[in-house]
C-alpha cells in the first residue's frame, strides 16, 4: 500500500481509468464479437483484443519498441516475464495466446482472457498436452499467429528458463512459419524484477496497485524469424531457447 500512499491521485486516477477501459473493452466485445459467425470469430477476437491491449497500455504509461519483423501468422515463442507480455504482445499483432489454466480464474483478467480466445493449458496434466496441441494446430490452420510461452512460467528476467517441448509439436512439423521473440522492461524508478515481472508468490491486486504508481514504463520487443526449425520437438525447443538467449546477449550490448 505504500506506493498508493506516496501517488495517491496517480494510483487512484488510473485505477478507475483502468476499470473504465475494462468496461469499454467488454462492450466491444459484445458489439464487435458476441454475433460473429463461428468462421469470423477468432479474427474478431484478435482484433478485439489488440485493440483492447493498445488502450490499456496508455493506461499504465507503457511506451513500446520493437525491432525485426512482427510475425503475422505461424507460431511465436517469447520468454515470459509478467501479465503485462500479453498486452504488449497483442498490441504489435493480432494474436491467439497459450497461457496456464490458473488463468483463467485470475479476478477479471481470466474473464477477458476467455473471451479473446485463449488456449489454456494444464501443466500438471500431461494426458491433457495431446488436445492442447491440437487447439494449437487448428488456430495455425486458420491463418492466426499463436504465441507461446515455453519457459511455462514468468520469470524475474535475470535468465531464459529451459524451454518446455511438449506444445511445440505443430511448430517440429514444420508446416508454419516460426518465430522467436525476447521482450525484456526498463524502469526509471524502481526494481523490474520486483515491480514489473509477475512472478515467484505475487499476488495480481498488490502488483497491479503498485504498477499504477510508476511514471512510466519501456517495454521492448526483439523478433527473429527462424528459417529451419528443427523435426524433433526437444532439439527445437533447444534450439529456440539459444536463439532468444542469443536475443538476450545481444539487446544487453
Amino acid at each position: 500500500m505504500n506506493s498508493w500512499l506516496n501517488h495517491p491521485l496517480r494510483v487512484t486516477g488510473r485505477l478507475f481509468w483502468l476499470g473504465g477501459e475494462l468496461f469499454l473493452a467488454a462492450l466491444n466485445y459484445g458489439i464487435h464479437c458476441a454475433l460473429c459467425q463461428r468462421n469470423s470469430l477468432p479474427s474478431a477476437r484478435a482484433a478485439w483484443l489488440q485493440n483492447s491491449s493498445r488502450r490499456l497500455l496508455r493506461v499504465f504509461q507503457i511506451e513500446t519498441q520493437f525491432s525485426g519483423n512482427i510475425p503475422s501468422r505461424g507460431l511465436l515463442v517469447c520468454n515470459h516475464l509478467s501479465y503485462l507480455d500479453i498486452l504488449v504482445l497483442a498490441a504489435l499483432a493480432p494474436c491467439v495466446f497459450v497461457a496456464k489454466q490458473e488463468v483463467k480464474h485470475w479476478p477479471v483478467f481470466g474473464g477477458f482472457a476467455k473471451l479473446a480466445g485463449t488456449v489454456f493449458v494444464h501443466r500438471e496434466q500431461r494426458m491433457q498436452a495431446g488436445q492442447t496441441v491440437d487447439k494449437i494446430e487448428t488456430a495455425l490452420r486458420t491463418g492466426a499467429l499463436v504465441v507461446l510461452f515455453p519457459e511455462g512460467t514468468s520469470s524475474g528476467g535475470e535468465s531464459i528458463l529451459p524451454f518446455k517441448s511438449s506444445l511445440l509439436e505443430p511448430a517440429a512439423r514444420q508446416t508454419h512459419p516460426l518465430a522467436a521473440g525476447f521482450l525484456r522492461y526498463e524502469l526509471g524508478n524502481g526494481d523490474v524484477s520486483e515491480e514489473v515481472c509477475y512472478w515467484k508468490d505475487m499476488t495480481i491486486v498488490p502488483h497491479l496497485i503498485n504498477l499504477c504508481s510508476k511514471r512510466a514504463v519501456q517495454a521492448s520487443v526483439h523478433f527473429n524469424h527462424i528459417r529451419e526449425g528443427n523435426a524433433d520437438r526437444k532439439q527445437l525447443a533447444r534450439q529456440l531457447h539459444a536463439e532468444v538467449l542469443r536475443m538476450k546477449r545481444a539487446a544487453a550490448i
